[in-house]
C-alpha cells in the first residue's frame, strides 16, 4: 500500500513541504517494505489546520442525525474493509494476524457507538429559582457543542483500535479532525481514514498527516486554533506536549506499570491462565499489559508454577502464521532495549525463570522471580512480552507496593475474599480496577484513562464525546408576570 499523497480536508493532495519525499513502511518481523507515506512538514500543518476550520464550522453546524448517517455508512465500510486492514495492520506492525483481525473488527462496533453517542448530546436545565432572590421568571439550562478542531495523536501498538477511540467520538460530536499517526504505522490509520472518506464527511473535516512525531505533534499542539488535543503516548511526550499546548482541552493517556496481586485464595490456575494472556497480548506492547504480578509469599512457588506451564504455550515466529501466539515488537531497537532491561534486573538479582531471548524483533515470553519492588523493571514502563513477580506478606503491603509506581493507569486483583476485594478497589489509585482479571480488558464503551503520571481525561465512546464537547449555560430572563 502506497500513497504518494497527503489526505488533507477528505482529499489527496501532493504534499507542499519539501520534495514530496517518501518513507517506507516496513515489516518488523522480515524488514520488507509493506507500504511507502509522504513525509508532511510545517506548510502541510498549516493547509491541514486550515481546512480543518473551514470543516468544523461545516460540520457544527449539520444536524446529528446526518452526522450519525454517514459514520453509519463508515462503520459498514470498515465492516467490509475488515481482513484488508487486519492484513496491512499485521504487516506494518509485526502484530499476529489472529490479533490484528480481533483489533480491526472491532472498528466497525466503535464508529456505531460513536454514532449513537454523538445523537444524544443532552443538557441539562439548571433550577435558577432556588438562588435566593430570583424568582419564576427566568428558565436556565446547558447548551453542549463541539470543540471545534481536535488532534488526534495516535501510537503503532492498536493502530486501529485507538485512531477508531479517537477520530470516531470526535467526529460523532460535530468536530474536525486532524490525525497524526505513529510514523511506524501509518498504513492502518490511512487505511480507516478511507473508510470515513468514502463514506461522504464534507469536505475540511478529516486529515491525515504522516511524517515526525515531533515536528508534526509540536506543531499541531502549539496552534491556537487547535481547541483539543488526544494523544495516546508515553508519560515524556505527554508531558512535553501538555507544556506546549497552551489553552486548550487535552486528554493525555500515557505510561503504565500495571501491577495484579495475587492473594492465597484466588483461583492459581484462572490467575496464571489470565497472566499469560494479559502480559504477552501484542507481544507486551499495550498500555494496560501485566508488568508486575504480586503475590502472596504462601503461594508464590504454587503461582509460579502455574504460570510457567501457561506461558511455555506460547510460540513465537511469523505473525502471519496461524500458530504464533506472540509476534514482534514494533522495531529491533525496542527489542534491545527490552532485552537490556530482562539483562539488568538479573543482574540485580532477579531470577529468570523463562524466556528472554531475543532474535531481530522478537523476544520470547520471559517470567521473572524474586523481583526488587523498587527495581527499574518494575518501577518503569518495559512495554514487552516479559513478567516481574514480587511477593508481599499480606494485602496491605500489596495494595502498598501496587502503588508504589508514578503510575495508575490500570491493576487486578485475584481474590475470593470481598473485604481483600472492596480495599483494593478503594485504595490502589488507579483508573482501571479489575477483580478476578488483569488489567488487559478493554470494553469499547466504558470510561477509559489513568491517574497520577498515566495521564489525565478519559476515552471509551461516551466519556470521549464528553471531552471533546464544551458546554454553554443558557438564561432566558423574562418579566415577572405578577
Amino acid at each position: 500500500m502506497t500513497r504518494s499523497e497527503l489526505l488533507i480536508g477528505g482529499t489527496w493532495q501532493a504534499p507542499r513541504s519539501g520534495s514530496g519525499r517518501l518513507t517506507d513502511v516496513v515489516s518488523p518481523f522480515d524488514g520488507r517494505t509493506v507500504g511507502q507515506v509522504p513525509v508532511a512538514g510545517g506548510a502541510d500543518v498549516e493547509a491541514a489546520v486550515r481546512s480543518a476550520s473551514h470543516g468544523a464550522e461545516i460540520w457544527r453546524r449539520t444536524p446529528a442525525h446526518e452526522r450519525s448517517e454517514i459514520l453509519l455508512r463508515a462503520a459498514a465500510l470498515a465492516d467490509e474493509r475488515s481482513e484488508q486492514i487486519a492484513q496491512v495492520l499485521s504487516a506494518e506492525n509485526g502484530k499476529t494476524l489472529r490479533e490484528a483481525r480481533a483489533e480491526a473488527g472491532r472498528s466497525g462496533s466503535i464508529i456505531r457507538l460513536a454514532a449513537f453517542e454523538g445523537t444524544q448530546l443532552y443538557g441539562q436545565t439548571l433550577p435558577l429559582d432556588a438562588n435566593p432572590g430570583t424568582g419564576l421568571d427566568k428558565v436556565g439550562f446547558t447548551l453542549p457543542q463541539p470543540v471545534g478542531m481536535v488532534v488526534a495523536i495516535t501510537p503503532f501498538n492498536y493502530p486501529a483500535l485507538l485512531v477508531n477511540h479517537k477520530i470516531a467520538p470526535a467526529l460523532a460530536a460535530g468536530n474536525s479532525v486532524i490525525l497524526k499517526p505513529a510514523s511506524t504505522t501509518p498504513l492502518t490509520a490511512l487505511a480507516l481514514a478511507e473508510c470515513f472518506i468514502d463514506a461522504g464527511l464534507p469536505e475540511g473535516v478529516l486529515s491525515v498527516l504522516t511524517g515526525s512525531g515531533g515536528e508534526l505533534g509540536d506543531r499541531l499542539a502549539a496552534d491556537e486554533r487547535v481547541r483539543k488535543i488526544s494523544f495516546t503516548g508515553s508519560t515524556g511526550v505527554g508531558q512535553h506536549l501538555a507544556s506546549i499546548a497552551g489553552v486548550k482541552k487535552l486528554s493525555l493517556e500515557l505510561g503504565s506499570s500495571a501491577p495484579v496481586v495475587v492473594l492465597p485464595d484466588a483461583d492459581l490456575d484462572l490467575a496464571a491462565t489470565a497472566v499469560a494472556a494479559g502480559g504477552y497480548t501484542n507481544a507486551g506492547q499495550v498500555c494496560i499489559s501485566v508488568q508486575r504480578v504480586i503475590v502472596h509469599e504462601s503461594i508464590q512457588g504454587d503461582f509460579l508454577d502455574a504460570l510457567r506451564d501457561k506461558v511455555r504455550q506460547h510460540r513465537t515466529g511469523d505473525p502471519e502464521d496461524e500458530a504464533t501466539t506472540v509476534g514482534t515488537l514494533i522495531t529491533e531497537a525496542e527489542a534491545e532495549r527490552v532485552e537490556g532491561s530482562i539483562r539488568q534486573a538479573v543482574s540485580a538479582g532477579a531470577r529468570l525463570e523463562l524466556g528472554g531471548d531475543r532474535d531481530g524483533a522478537m523476544i520470547e515470553p520471559a517470567i521473572l522471580s524474586g523481583v526488587d519492588p523498587a527495581a527499574p523493571i518494575a518501577q518503569d514502563e518495559i512495554f514487552g512480552p516479559a513478567v516481574a513477580v514480587s511477593s508481599a506478606p499480606d494485602v496491605t503491603t500489596a495494595v502498598e507496593l501496587a502503588n508504589s509506581t508514578d503510575y495508575g493507569l490500570a491493576a487486578g486483583i485475584f481474590t475470593n475474599d470481598v473485604d481483600a476485594g472492596v480495599q483494593y478497589m478503594r485504595e490502589v489509585d488507579a483508573g482501571n480496577i479489575h477483580i478476578n482479571w488483569t488489567p488487559l480488558w478493554r470494553a469499547d464503551l466504558m470510561p477509559y484513562g489513568g491517574l497520577k503520571a498515566s495521564g489525565i481525561g478519559k476515552e471509551g465512546v461516551r466519556a470521549a464525546v464528553a471531552e471533546m464537547t464544551e458546554s454553554k449555560t443558557i438564561v432566558i430572563h423574562g418579566r415577572p408576570w405578577s
